[in-house]
């Protein structure tokens, strides 16, 4: 297909027609030129293409696919290559259904626990975040099939999703919620770009041409199609204009009546118009290029792949006492409403119609001699006095009490955010109603986003199975019982309480507008830098062996901040069993500077070691990896100085240290003016010589000239005093000693030293 020409054939309606889509889940087709329509269809952990009535909330039934687990589980196996098989896995079955686009992942930051569709995202880290979206984006690209990276931007909450305005500082827009998806497009290369519901500093996504156009396509280099999540379409004459090319669902007739009105009154350029038809019918030419009719896929062997992918996923938040893995053909209780019918997946419009489910009661059969209690309610928090009676029973006749407790589909869905990070208050009575008759108790979660567990102490064992998709019963089991070690890590933190997060006072905010006043601390970059105790930290994920960490080596000690430097550390499995072990690499300010996070995450490494085995892994930091975001230059900047590079088990426990100085290339510009202060006038080369005469009259005025004079305190404070005042306050402290004419001098010698650094 020659775009360009086809285009160039079009009337100005057909061009404007292809910038909607024909229905819920298909592009528009241009019959007289022979262009086809596309179907596009959710989600980012299983298939949800429709073939009935078509909405966009999995409200009605959709085929039968393999559901994997949901990002927030996957993100746990800080894995790319597990990622990437999980993706073709997904563009295997995309193919085989004639599919063209896949609507995910989702990169949005997880900023607060009680977001409702945190099951869906990844991470509160940026950097993990979008290196686990692009290992998915490349995964279900290798087969030919386009993926759609979501929601853009800023979209972290549920309530009042489709008008609510995040007012976020541009440092912390650029740290936090754009380099998530910086990550995924850069290195992803996603066919399409979703915009968010929300606005976004005053401007809706859908026409927001700062982030569509500006930062996108002119920063990141994003060559693709961008696609309004359904329904976000504010104005679809502002949207075209600002970068946006397709509005999804369709639009009727009346929206691409205002674009072609919009073109014949003026107020839009056609050429615009054309561009963002090039750009529909290039994803459109991608997938007919790529259609293979005559695709299968093994859907038993995805449901294999699933199960092995969700033991990856798992995280072993506690073992106390080594009481995991279970022995074998011994008596255990499974109790709690999970054990039957686990909770795999979310609510919403990644919800699958799985093709086959395995609960854990199935699974363990294989392994150990089992008894069931379902101990109360799973689909609401309701108590019933003889479920929990017979859970206790069965806890009493077991050696070891597993029970499976978690999140209700009510608790947490798209659509609306959680109250309160509390498990329904039956559970909690039946895990201490257990505990009171058996001390051999394992907990397995299911659950989307972290919970409260006010018993967590009392509690031996604790696995975090999350979202684990169809398979999670047969991995649990896995587990459990040893045929795997746990390897998964979290990839957020769980806090205490809901109180100790640092959204909290501004989640979800007021009416339609929050502020995100936390700014770049989020997650751990918050409770490391407050000192806040938290329940599991960032990171953290316990094995069934143990792991030393040894020779934390970097490539140089001191570099410049053009170049890239390489981290390497040996991991020794210490223990009698063959694991996975990751690590994460942490880069930390060692100078005074700028407000920044104690450490964050800047590579991590996953490897498999036999008992006794040591392997070498590395990982390469570069310039970006000790950057901020400078607003006064628009742009990343690396400070001079020194930096630890860590090498951790989680983000609270580092194992080696080692540091490097880094020389800057670049100074920051100095704004010069009556106001500019003495220390940062300092900053400028050649200042001491301009300044020297006002310092002279300064001292003369304030200390009678006589240095010696003084004592050191007193000093100590003029110095302070000097080095953070306004150029300007010397008029006032020196009087006729310095006049408005010397003031303008040095101001304007200043700006020309300033202009002469920067040349």
């Amino acid at each position: 297909m020659d775009v360009k020409k086809l285009v160039s054939e079009m009337t100005l309606e057909e061009k404007a027609a292809l910038c909607s889509g024909a229905d819920f889940w298909h592009t528009k087709a241009v019959e007289r030129l022979g262009v086809p329509r596309m179907m596009v269809a959710d989600g980012p952990h299983g298939l949800r293409k429709q073939d009935q009535s078509a909405d966009h909330l999995g409200i009605n039934d959709s085929i039968r696919a393999v559901c994997f687990p949901t990002a927030a589980g996957l993100a746990c196996s800080f894995d790319r290559d597990l990622l990437f098989r999980v993706g073709e896995a997904l563009g295997k079955e995309c193919q085989a259904e004639g599919v063209g686009v896949l609507l995910g992942p989702a990169a949005n930051i997880k900023r607060s626990p009680l977001c409702g569709r945190n099951f869906e995202y990844f991470s509160e880290d940026p950097y993990l975040s979008g290196e686990m979206a692009a290992a998915h984006i490349r995964g279900v690209q290798s087969k030919k099939v386009g993926t759609s990276l979501k929601h853009y931007a800023a979209n972290n909450q549920e309530t009042r999703r489709m008008s609510v305005d995040a007012r976020v500082d541009e440092r912390t827009l650029r740290e936090i919620y754009l380099a998530s998806f910086e990550g995924a497009v850069k290195e992803g290369k996603p066919w399409t770009v979703m915009c968010s519901y929300n606005r976004v500093n005053g401007v809706y996504a859908s026409e927001n041409e700062r982030l569509l156009t500006d930062i996108l396509r002119g920063e990141w280099g994003f060559d693709g199609c961008t696609v309004t999540d359904w329904g976000a379409c504010n104005d679809h004459v502002a949207g075209v204009a600002a970068g946006m090319d397709l509005q999804m669902p369709f639009s009727g007739a009346h929206g691409d009546e205002a674009l072609v009105r919009a073109v014949r009154e003026g107020r839009i350029d056609e050429a615009v118009v054309d561009r963002a038809a090039e750009r529909v019918l290039t994803t459109v030419n991608r997938y007919l290029e790529g259609r293979d009719r005559t695709a299968v896929f093994d859907r038993a062997g995805h449901h294999k792949l699933a199960r092995a992918v969700a033991r990856e996923c798992m995280v072993l938040l506690k073992n106390d006492g080594d009481l995991l893995p279970l022995s074998a053909f011994r008596r255990v209780a499974f109790i709690g409403p999970f054990v039957k019918h686990p909770r795999y997946q979310g609510g919403g419009s990644s919800h699958i119609n799985a093709s086959e489910e395995t609960d854990a009661m199935e699974a363990a059969s294989e392994y150990a001699d089992v008894i069931y209690a379902q101990g109360c309610c799973g689909r609401e928090d309701r108590p019933d006095p003889e479920l929990l009676s017979r859970a206790v029973n069965a806890a009493q006749a077991a050696e070891t009490a597993v029970l499976f407790v978690g999140l209700p589909d009510a608790f947490e869905s798209e659509g609306y955010d959680r109250k309160h990070m509390r498990l329904p208050e039956c559970q909690t009575r039946l895990i201490r109603e257990v505990l009171r008759v058996q001390k051999r108790v394992v907990v397995v979660l299911h659950n989307g986003a972290p919970v409260e567990m006010p018993w967590a102490d009392e509690v031996p064992a604790i696995l975090e199975a999350y979202l684990g998709g169809q398979a999670v019963g047969g991995a649990v089991a896995d587990l459990l019982f040893g045929k795997a070690s746990p390897c998964g890590k979290l990839a957020e933190t769980f806090p205490l309480h809901m109180e100790d997060n640092p959204s909290h006072l501004n989640f979800p905010g007021d009416g339609d507008r929050v502020e995100y006043r936390e700014g770049i601390y989020v997650g751990y970059r918050y409770y490391d830098k407050r000192g806040v105790k938290v329940l599991f930290p960032f990171g953290h994920g316990l094995s069934y062996t143990t792991f030393a960490y040894d020779n934390l080596r970097l490539d140089r000690e001191r570099m410049k901040d053009t170049e890239t430097l390489t981290a390497s550390v040996e991991v020794t499995n210490t223990g009698r069993v063959a694991a996975k072990e990751i690590v994460q690499f942490y880069v930390a300010p060692a100078h005074e500077g700028i407000s920044r996070p104690v450490k964050e995450l800047r590579g991590f490494a996953k490897v498999y070691l036999e008992p006794g085995e040591t392997k070498t892994l590395s990982v390469q930091l570069p310039p970006r990896a000790f950057a901020y975001y400078e607003t006064a230059i628009a742009d990343w900047y690396v400070e001079p100085g020194a930096y630890d590079v860590l090498a951790a088990a989680s983000s609270a426990d580092v194992r080696q240290s080692a540091r490097v100085q880094i020389e800057s290339t670049r100074r920051l510009p100095v704004c010069v003016h009556e106001n500019t202060t003495f220390g940062d006038a300092m900053k400028i080369p050649g200042a001491e010589e301009i300044l020297r005469p006002l310092a002279e009259i300064l001292s003369m005025v304030m200390g009678g000239g006589d240095s010696q004079a003084l004592g050191e305190s007193t000093r100590q404070m003029m110095d302070a005093m000097l080095h953070d005042m306004p150029l300007r306050a010397l008029v006032a402290f020196a009087g006729d000693s310095v006049g408005d004419h010397l003031l303008h001098d040095v101001v304007q010698a200043l700006r020309e030293a300033e202009a002469r650094a920067q040349a």
